[in-house]
């Protein structure tokens, strides 16, 4: 009985170290058999990553091939915000604003033309950064149709904005143009200043300088010198929106490209065309109110034949130098491999 206890036992432990062993041999294979799924995972997500990142660089390479191969559509692309329109640019007031900044500017910047006249660029330039300056952040101080319907055409801006700058830019050059002549009218009403002496620098049309000049017509030489200066101007305002961070930079830049236009319009008319008068103006709205509407005669044709060489000349003109600079400034940045300045 004893051996048969014995044999018994030896066999029931011989059993326990099998299972033992068993489970033992079997936990090495368990882990193993994990680990090598989760390599396996590794190795999928890695493919998959690798799959996806050449992807995306192959989408890359299709975005820059079609840019290249269609560089014209960048120019012509939108660059303001697709959401503003009539409907949505009112919910926001920040637009009251704006256009609250462009009447004062560009009101203050007809007032300086009328009292400083614009045979004075030097002291044009210091009106204009300051002005600048302040209503930069208001409105991106446009303060000149040039410059708004060349941002419009180069779509940095929205057509209502846009149409409120413009509509914006002529009651503020009517206010600055009222103000002037309501004084100007005080000081002749009291009779310390002689009306035949003292006169406003009001915008002379073409005809009458013809009159002046043995029946030559300055009408296209006017007409060009308008074109040019718009272009500098619109040019000198697209490449200060690359440094718009910095609203001193962005001004003097601004600034500068006015003072230039008209220092290149003063020169042109006074020493080469012998012209005295105020013949240029760089400024469709201001001339607008001061050189267009003013304009009468005898009868709704007469009027017509008088208003239309001026429109031509101080605002259709004007107007298409200020796309035109827009774009060679997009140009000249696709060319250098900069990228639009908004």
């Amino acid at each position: 009985m004893a051996t048969t206890k014995a044999k018994t036992a030896k066999k029931s432990g011989a059993k326990k170290t099998s299972v033992k062993s068993k489970a033992a041999s079997s936990k090495p294979k368990t882990v193993k058999a994990v680990e090598a799924k989760t390599t396996k995972k590794a190795k999928v997500t890695t493919v998959d990553k690798v799959q996806d990142e050449a992807e995306k660089v192959a989408e890359e390479k299709v975005k820059i091939v079609s840019a290249k191969s269609h560089p014209i559509k960048e120019f012509f692309a939108r660059k303001f915000d697709a959401s503003e329109n009539i409907l949505t640019i009112f919910k926001d007031t920040k637009i009251i604003g704006a256009i609250i900044g462009e009447i004062i500017g560009t009101g203050v910047i007809a007032a300086i033309a009328l009292t400083l006249g614009l045979f004075n660029p030097l002291y044009l330039i210091f009106g204009y950064l300051g002005v600048t300056l302040a209503v930069f952040t208001l409105s991106g101080a446009h303060l000149n149709p040039v410059i708004t319907v060349g941002m419009m055409a180069s779509r940095r801006v929205s057509a209502i904005r846009g149409i409120l700058y413009l509509i914006a830019q002529v009651i503020g050059a009517w206010a600055g143009f009222a103000i002037v002549n309501g004084f100007y009218n005080a000081g002749i009403a009291s009779g310390n200043i002689a009306a035949d002496n003292t006169t406003l620098p009001a915008l002379t049309a073409t005809s009458d300088l013809a009159a002046t000049t043995e029946g030559f017509s300055f009408f296209w030489t006017i007409t060009i010198l308008e074109f040019v200066g718009a272009i500098i101007i619109a040019f000198f305002y697209a490449r200060a929106l690359a440094y718009k961070r910095s609203a001193f930079t962005f001004a003097a830049t601004v600034s500068t490209g006015v003072f230039l236009a008209l220092l290149f319009a003063v020169v042109i008319t006074g020493t080469y065309l012998g012209i005295q008068e105020n013949s240029f103006v760089l400024n469709p709205a201001v001339a607008f109110m001061y050189g267009v509407l003013p304009g009468s005669a005898e009868g709704f044709d007469a009027l017509m034949n008088a208003l239309m060489p001026m429109l031509v000349t101080y605002v259709l003109f004007p107007v298409l130098g200020g796309v035109v600079g827009f774009y060679l400034s997009d140009f000249a940045s696709k060319l250098s491999g900069k990228e639009l300045a908004n």
